[in-house]
């Protein structure tokens, strides 16, 4: 892993907790009026919200699991190909169907994060 895409990303990771507790003290400082609002909002995390936040953190790292090995495919494919171009076609093919295999599992993968983020 290039050491400025680590940087980027453990950025990205900390820019989301910020986000997500700031979140959480601006839905806190409204005030609670009931008893429920009391339970609701005295809490951190609230069951939809943590519903919601499995669903995204899910569909991310399926996501990037699908980019993965889709990549890895791509790269042994074109490593194969340099190494007996007089098979290039035969694993061309192969290296299409695998990865429209890993795309429709992704594409399932995603749309049931998603299903938990509209919750």
């Amino acid at each position: 892993m290039d050491k400025k895409f680590a940087k980027v990303a453990l950025w990205a990771i900390v820019a989301g907790f910020v986000l997500m507790f700031a979140g959480a003290a601006q839905a806190q400082d409204h005030g609670t009026t009931g008893a429920t609002d009391a339970a609701e909002h005295g809490t951190f995390l609230t069951t939809t919200g943590a519903g919601r936040l499995g669903g995204a953190i899910g569909a991310g790292l399926v996501v990037m699991g699908g980019a993965a090995g889709i990549g890895r495919i791509g790269g042994s494919a074109v490593e194969s190909m340099a190494r007996q171009p007089e098979v290039a076609g035969q694993i061309s093919t192969g290296m299409i169907i695998t990865a429209a295999m890993i795309e429709g599992a992704t594409l399932f993968g995603v749309v049931v994060g998603f299903m938990a983020l509209g919750g």
